[in-house]
């Protein structure tokens, strides 16, 4: 017998009893139990609106009683109701509203985009509709068609006025780009002020048009159609957040991508890049054949004689160097799956644990300090739990841009009210809408929420039971945060101490509060150290091991998360076991079935500066451009061009690519099956939609080939039978089999029966207690050197419309929204320096300069600047340096000593 009484209570549906649930509509009500009551402005993912009151339904309060017609979808379901859901007058009410509808429609159903999938012509079939008995009143000849934007359309002569499309822009994506303007046929939708979509402050990601009923508001690759003859579900492969797409295919080719609703990540949303910037994938500079460089010229070749040439090189140089003369870096933007086979490559058959991954270069800060805190570098808590938490603190993360569904719920939450804490230097979208900016000078993370920890516990805050059962090293590190000195903290973050303290006390207060942190915490010298602070403030207000609570990162790449899971690190094999250490020596020796070795090997940063002094000989690098996205250019590229071999996957000629001896034509994610961990640990399957462009290769069939022709037996490339290896390998994968992933994925770890694990920590940390570390303030090596030269700090940061080093986007419309990085400047120092809006800025460093648009905004402060990296044609990794993280390496790129002036 269940508890819940309210699940004793029924209603009634056509004469028919059903449990009723809490909170429920009488729309929600009908669905869940599988009866149909027709709807034209009814979205699930939006709130009840009744615009439209086709979904109206009699309601009487007793069997016999007088009825009431209502409108179902914002009706709450009560017990004892009696609804009838297809009456004489509720038929002939839906059909009289869907005549009127059709009064101000243009009847051109044979030729619109949403021929045979418009849920207007469904309704109006489905009341009985066999002709229109009123004239067509309206004159559509003043709609005429928006096609301004790259990639969205609207034809309001469609327009059937639901609101849906404004309601998504206001409820999903929180942009309120749209707006109604007008009164009875005058009545229209706008953008802005009245504006065309390319002339608004739209961001494309395609919510309105994914909602519209008709084809009012559509795209540019007419996604409403039906023509496709097969549809895919994959994962998106640009950011951490792990989007589910729905891939609509004919004859081998994309038509277009959108959302499924009933995805537990995204529930139907998604942003431009997964929406619409695909088009690269089988974009005329694809690679198409191997690539052998002869007299420093690219000569097509066999993939025989690219393998063969590979094989003779690596061998020579194994024999003559030995193995650690060879490094690989695998790709957070491959599956788990290619990454596994990647660092297997390196340490079963190369023999050298010399590999690494992009997490290098963003998130290993992340992983060693929550290692060290907690004993697992992944997040703790789902995204799912926004729903559940009374505080959000996101601290050196610019989510609506690098994240932007999980960004949009964030900012979704600070619109409505949520307290809120954003520690940023920059005036990011959600800083705007935060309870408390504390808007630091860069490179003073662990000062300000030092202050932070040293205002909780003066205010008697602290969650001593919490403390004392769960943690260890309490007593040292509040005594060291006790003895800070505050005005010095306050002086070199620029942020005052009262702000600091009332966040502080607010974050402290909150019954449950969640902190996301993103590369504004991990690219700087004191990364790790500030992973380690922000798992302090957790542990000591008790934010960890239960629902709306926890240390959340917000990872970089589509798959590094899963990248560093499959062992793509020199210091830990597959599952994070230490390859030094013994017994996990003989534990990876006996599942690969040779000896593997004992010395941790070299981090991207040091296999740089092996390459240039000589000692490492042989590099292959797959799908990473680290001659753009790396710091101090220069330094990278002289070393690349001093190994005796490059080999180098990719899908285009990137800058890195140009470097190589041999380039092999590798996939995208649309070509290619297999799985990506987001950033809440949750595995999705990646299916391929499409066969690969032709003359390529599934990268993952690569690198089996080359194990093969190395000498170690390894069955090809299968996405089922490497996901069973791995889950014999990896602890925390062992339940994950590729047949019982469903649409929705796990979240890791997952027991032997399959379950999942949404919350870590919940009794007992992974090392057992949680750990407090305290640590000084420790300015950047970069400014005491620099920055009486440079007096200005640069930052850098990724824009919403690219990814990266925008080899994909740049080869998509996102290319004509935004087409240059630009340099962000305050204007006291814009005036001073005299630099206008959209002149040309030269920007130098110490290690060289590039030339760029100056954009003069209030977003950062004086003496700070920002600018991004996503083009070629700039190289900002110019001027950037290679200073790194105390503990991982990962590079400084959040502090750049800077000066600038006009070109």
């Amino acid at each position: 017998m269940t508890n819940n009484p309210q699940l004793n209570k029924i209603a009634f549906i056509d004469g028919h009893p059903y449990q009723i649930e809490a909170g429920e509509t009488i729309l929600q009500f009908a669905n869940r139990n599988r009866i149909r009551i027709p709807t034209l402005c009814d979205d699930s993912r939006l709130d009840a609106f009744g615009a439209c009151r086709v979904c109206s339904v009699d309601v009487a309060l007793q069997a016999d009683g007088p009825s009431k017609t209502m409108a179902s979808c914002h009706t709450p379901i009560a017990e004892g109701m009696h609804i009838q859901t297809q009456s004489s007058s509720v038929q002939k009410l839906r059909k009289n509203i869907v005549e009127l509808v059709l009064t101000d429609h243009p009847l051109d159903c044979l030729t619109c985009e949403s021929n045979g999938n418009c849920e207007l012509q469904d309704v109006a079939a489905e009341v009985g509709i066999r002709e229109v008995r009123y004239k067509n009143a309206a004159d559509h000849s003043h709609y005429e068609k928006d096609l301004s934007h790259p990639y969205m359309r609207s034809d309001l002569s469609k327009c059937i006025n639901c609101y849906r499309c404004v309601r998504a822009c206001d409820e999903i994506q929180g942009e309120f780009v749209l707006g109604i303007q007008g009164r009875g046929f005058d009545s229209k939708i706008i953008k802005g002020a009245d504006f065309s979509f390319d002339d608004s402050a739209c961001v494309s990601c395609g919510a309105c048009a994914q909602t519209c009923p008709t084809a009012a508001i559509s795209d540019v690759f007419q996604s409403k159609s039906n023509q496709t003859s097969e549809k895919v579900r994959t994962i998106c492969s640009y950011c951490g957040v792990g989007c589910n797409l729905e891939v609509a295919v004919k004859n081998n080719e994309i038509l277009s991508i959108t959302a499924p609703n009933n995805a537990e990540v995204n529930s139907g949303h998604t942003c431009l890049k997964g929406r619409y910037a695909w088009r690269f994938y089988n974009h005329p500079d694809r690679l198409t054949r191997p690539l052998i460089k002869k007299q420093g010229e690219f000569v097509e070749a066999s993939w025989d004689e690219a393998y063969d040439l590979i094989v003779t090189k690596l061998t020579q140089i194994k024999n003559d160097f030995g193995p650690d003369a060879i490094a690989g870096i695998s790709s957070s933007r491959c599956p788990n799956e290619e990454n596994y086979l990647m660092q297997k490559l390196m340490r079963a058959v190369i023999g050298t644990n010399n590999i690494d991954c992009c997490a290098r270069v963003c998130h290993s800060p992340t992983a060693h300090g929550m290692q060290q805190s907690f004993g697992t570098g992944a997040a703790t808590n789902s995204i799912a739990d926004l729903d559940k938490t009374d505080f959000i603190m996101v601290i050196g993360a610019n989510p609506t841009s690098a994240h932007p569904v999980t960004g949009a719920k964030i900012k979704q939450k600070l619109m409505k009210g949520m307290p809120s804490i954003v520690i940023d230097p920059v005036k990011t979208e959600v800083a705007r809408y935060a309870t408390y900016h504390l808007q630091l000078r860069p490179g003073t993370n662990v000062a300000v929420l030092n202050m932070m920890a040293y205002y909780i516990i003066e205010a008697g805050l602290v969650d001593q039971t919490f403390v004392d059962t769960r943690t260890e090293s309490w007593s040292d590190y509040k005594k060291s945060i006790l003895s800070l000195d505050i005005d010095h903290m306050e002086s070199i973050s620029g942020v005052k101490r009262e702000l600091v303290r009332e966040a502080a006390i607010a974050y402290a207060s909150a019954r449950g509060a969640m902190s996301f942190h993103g590369l504004g915490v991990t690219e700087h010298s004191q990364g790790s150290r500030t992973v380690m602070c922000i798992a302090d403030l957790a542990m000591m207000t008790g934010n960890i091991g239960r629902e709306g609570v926890g240390v959340n990162p917000l990872r970089g790449q589509n798959n590094v998360q899963g990248a560093a899971d499959m062992g793509c690190q020199p210091h830990q094999g597959a599952g994070y076991m230490p390859v030094d250490d013994p017994k996990w020596q003989k534990y990876y020796s006996e599942k690969y079935g040779v000896p593997v070795p004992s010395e941790a090997g070299l981090k991207i940063p040091q296999m740089f500066n092996a390459a240039q002094a000589g000692t490492l000989k042989a590099m292959w690098i797959m799908g990473e451009d680290v001659a753009q996205t790396d710091p101090n250019t220069k330094h990278v590229v002289q070393s690349l061009e001093n190994l005796d071999f490059l080999v180098v996957q990719e899908i285009f000629m990137s800058e890195t690519a140009k470097l190589a001896d041999v380039v092999l034509p590798g996939t995208s994610f649309l070509e290619k099956s297999g799985t990506f961990t987001n950033g809440e640990r949750r595995v999705q399957a990646v299916r391929a939609a499409v066969k690969p462009i032709a003359g390529s290769k599934v990268d993952g069939q690569i690198i089996v080939d080359m194990m093969n022709r190395l000498g170690y037996s390894q069955a090809d490339y299968d996405p089922e039978t490497m996901l069973e290896e791995i889950s014999q390998i990896v602890p925390f994968f062992e339940g994950i089999r590729w047949l019982e992933l469903g649409e929705q994925g796990k979240q890791w770890p997952v027991q032997a029966d399959g379950t999942d694990t949404q919350i870590l920590h919940t009794e007992t940390f992974k090392r057992g207690l949680g750990k407090f570390y305290y640590f000084d303030f420790e300015e950047s090596k970069e400014l005491e050197n620099h920055a009486e030269s440079f007096p200005f700090i640069l930052t850098t940061s990724r824009i919403l419309e690219h990814y990266n080093c925008g080899t994909m986007t740049r080869r998509t419309g996102n290319k004509d929204i935004v087409g240059e990085d630009l340099l962000l400047i305050n204007p006291q120092d814009a005036m001073k320096k005299s630099i206008s809006d959209q002149s040309v800025v030269r920007l130098f460093s110490t290690r060289g300069e590039v030339n760029l648009k100056a954009m003069i905004s209030e977003k950062v402060k004086p003496g700070v600047l920002f600018t991004t990296f996503h083009f070629p044609e700039l190289m900002v990794n110019k001027i950037t340096s290679d200073e790194c993280d105390l503990e991982t390496l990962c590079p400084e790129y959040k502090v750049v000593a800077v000066d600038f002036e006009a070109a």
